[in-house]
């Protein structure tokens, strides 16, 4: 099947997803549009937390903020979670969030919120609170395919505590929403994960951008997953060849590979209310080191024609420099403006050339 054929056709809709009413009724009319939001993540050097990002949010004139981890908050307290929601309110926004990782065996699982099973109980609490139909989940980075018993088991661990809190979620209202994260998952490897769980309580939190470091075209993982998207992540990216395999940068979107139009389009026919958070994360530059027959031990089941795609990209990317703040200049500074520049510059090519987002701005 052809990308854009895929993209443009109309069935396959992931039944139940919760959406808030706003964002359907919206799209009551011939043309479909897809709420556009910002990923608390883009500013991350500004260290905000859940307030200042709402209003910043609400000055952009977006349609929801993920807030992706509860560090976001000052406080779980239901006084401070309602606060939040109020001040989303008024600005006519809609709050996603997330609880982070929830493998303990993962090298990045964090115990501060208590065990796997205490931080997603925490986080479907805070999900219903402050209204979003969704709490996201990983497991957590492309170390853990490396790990004692291999991603196989680090899946299987994450799927005990999602079955764990299925009921829970499920009385909230509230769905799971997994995320592929910094090359830790394939698509096929969400999917059946996803399936495992039940397509009632958990679906994908759709991030193609990620999908680069685990040697998958973004546009093919759009193809597997999106069907089944209750949340999704857009930033643009390039990717070349290099001596050890490949290298790849994200970039602001419209600067890339990612035909960005077709992936905005996917959204509205096929899980139409879902709102498209920009995550920008440029600036840096990552390894691809496919040729090593050390980074196979991750992949112990990948077969050839699973990175075809993957491949072509490869051919058609170029290197990207990475900017740098002038001699002297503060480096945390630098970081900021440069990660703001990218989010306003992501934001105004979805709004021109993809006709994303409700509010007009």
């Amino acid at each position: 099947m052809r990308r854009r054929d895929f993209l443009y056709r109309t069935t396959a809709l992931l039944a139940a997803t919760v959406i808030p009413s706003r964002f359907l009724a919206a799209n009551s009319g011939k043309t479909l549009r897809v709420p556009l939001g910002l990923d608390g993540y883009s500013l991350r050097g500004m260290k905000w937390k859940a307030t200042s990002l709402i209003k910043f949010a609400a000055e952009q004139k977006l349609d929801a903020v993920l807030l992706n981890g509860l560090n976001y908050f000052k406080s779980l307290e239901d006084s401070h979670l309602l606060s939040l929601k109020e001040l989303a309110n008024k600005a006519n926004m809609r709050i996603y969030v997330g609880a982070g990782g929830i493998c303990e065996r993962s090298a990045s699982f964090s115990n501060e919120h208590g065990d796997a099973k205490m931080l997603l109980a925490k986080g479907i609490h805070v999900a219903k609170t402050v209204g979003s139909p969704v709490v996201n989940v990983r497991i957590g980075s492309i170390n853990d395919r490396y790990s004692e018993g291999g991603i196989e088991s680090r899946i299987a661990e994450s799927i005990k505590v999602l079955k764990a809190l299925k009921s829970r979620a499920l009385d909230a209202g509230v769905k799971f929403g997994f995320e592929n994260h910094a090359g830790d998952l394939r698509s096929e490897e969400v999917l059946a994960l996803i399936q495992e769980v039940g397509t009632d309580v958990c679906g994908s939190m759709l991030d193609p951008g990620n999908a680069l470091w685990s040697m998958e075209d973004p546009m093919q993982h759009v193809q597997t997953l999106g069907p089944y998207a209750v949340c999704s992540s857009i930033r643009d990216y390039t990717v070349w060849q290099s001596a050890e395999g490949a290298t790849f940068q994200w970039t602001a979107i419209g600067e890339g590979l990612m035909d960005a139009p077709a992936y905005v389009n996917h959204l509205a026919t096929q899980c139409p209310g879902v709102p498209l958070f920009v995550e920008t994360i440029s600036n840096s530059q990552r390894p691809i080191p496919y040729l090593e027959d050390e980074f196979w031990e991750g992949f112990p089941n990948l077969k050839a024609k699973g990175i075809i795609g993957f491949l072509r990209l490869c051919r058609q990317g170029h290197a990207m420099d990475v900017d740098k703040p002038e001699a002297g200049a503060d480096q945390d500074e630098f970081d900021q403006q440069h990660q703001r520049s990218q989010f306003l510059k992501s934001i105004a090519y979805l709004r021109k050339h993809c006709d994303a987002g409700l509010a007009q701005p």
